[in-house]
This record gives C-alpha cells, sequence and structure tokens, in this order.
C-alpha cells in the first residue's frame, strides 16, 4: 500500500495521536485543503486532510493496518490514555495478535503483532 487518508477537523490531535508511534510530520504538496503528511522513516503512509467532514458518499476510513512490535507497550501507552482496544489472534495458522483502536477521527487502527508477543 503507497498511503492512507484520513479526513480529520482535528488536525494537531491527529498528530498528535500518530507521532506516538513514531509518524513524523512532513513534507506535503501545497494542496488547497489543509492537512498533514505523516511519515514512517522517509515514505507519507498516512494522509491527512483538514475539512470539517468527509465529502459525499466517502467516510473517514474503514481500517488501516500496520506491522508493529510491543504489543505489552502499545497496550500500556493506550490504557494510559484512556484509548478503547480490542485484543484478538488472527485465524489461520499463524495466530498473529490483532489490536484494534479508533483515532481521534473514528478512523479504526489496526495493529498486527506476532503470535510469541505477550499480551497484557
Amino acid at each position: 500500500m503507497d498511503h492512507f487518508t484520513v479526513v480529520s477537523n482535528r488536525l494537531e490531535e491527529t498528530r498528535e495521536f500518530y507521532a506516538a508511534f513514531g509518524f513524523a510530520a512532513g513534507p506535503r504538496p501545497a494542496f488547497r485543503a489543509p492537512g498533514l503528511w505523516l511519515y514512517l522513516g522517509d515514505r507519507p503512509v498516512l494522509h491527512i486532510i483538514g475539512l470539517d467532514r468527509p465529502p459525499p458518499g466517502r467516510g473517514v476510513l474503514d481500517h488501516m493496518a500496520f506491522a508493529v512490535e510491543g504489543l505489552a507497550e502499545v497496550a500500556a501507552y493506550l490504557d494510559a490514555r484512556k484509548v478503547a482496544y480490542r485484543l484478538v489472534r488472527s485465524p489461520g495458522a499463524d495466530r498473529r495478535w490483532q489490536m484494534f483502536f479508533s483515532d481521534p477521527n473514528g478512523a479504526e487502527v489496526e495493529f498486527d503483532f506476532a503470535s510469541d508477543e505477550q499480551p497484557p
């Protein structure tokens, strides 16, 4: 996947939320609408568009998934900020841990962890 785009009327809160997971704001073309590009390394993988609400026929986003390490640490971070999450085992042979929670805009985020990580 190249990138995901989220519509938000809370740009700074959204930037801070994702910064805790290693995303950093970086260069963005001069589009008409305000917004941010959030990078992982040298790739702008999460685009945030500053609008009061999604355009007609579109939603904020269904979900975005990332491969992540540090299940217990991420759970502790979310608990400390009172972000509710759901932790499940994926079906199939690999039995990866899947953590689901919502960002400040209501977009669902999925973090996938290796099956041998220790749950909280």
